[in-house]
């Protein structure tokens, strides 16, 4: 199980190299290092045009998540009526997913916000949760994020 220094690493280090990334791809870039909710780096191009873009990284096999994020669940005693989507939600935030290697080069996924909200509606069931009744738990491998790899194209159509 990962500790929080290791959690934190894991975090500045994907950062970092998305940061690197933007700056191969033509745009100036810096870190809110955690002080901003939902906005990691903050992107510029030449012509003045910023975007937020939004950073999850990984050592294992799956970014995690919490349903609550991208749906509305109640619950209902021991069981979990999904509600709908989030009509809160930003689904046109840049996300950058970063899988982090030590002896092989690391893999990037580009896309917006919005396919996850859209992909946890499609598959999270909801019902009675077999472990724990009351965990709001999801996560996303990176077989399902494969047609968005290094998808860097997407930030000149912002």
């Amino acid at each position: 199980m990962a500790t929080g220094l290791e959690n934190q690493l894991t975090k500045q280090i994907g950062e970092s190299l998305v940061i690197s990334e933007l700056g191969r791809h033509g745009f100036i870039a810096t870190s809110f290092t955690g002080n901003v909710p939902n906005i990691d780096i903050l992107a510029m191009e030449e012509s003045g045009r910023t975007f937020a873009v939004q950073v999850k990284a990984i050592r294992g096999p799956s970014w995690q998540f919490d349903i609550r994020t991208f749906l509305h669940v109640k619950l209902a005693e021991d069981t979990q009526i999904i509600l709908g989507k989030n009509k809160e939600f930003d689904r046109k935030r840049i996300c950058v997913f970063v899988e982090i290697y030590e002896n092989s080069p690391d893999n990037y996924y580009i896309f917006q916000w919005g396919y996850l909200q859209d992909y946890f509606y499609k598959s999270y069931k909801g019902g009675k949760r077999p472990k724990n009744p009351t965990s709001f738990h999801c996560a996303i491998w990176p077989k399902d994020l494969q047609r968005y790899k290094d998808n860097w194209e997407l930030l000149n159509k912002k």
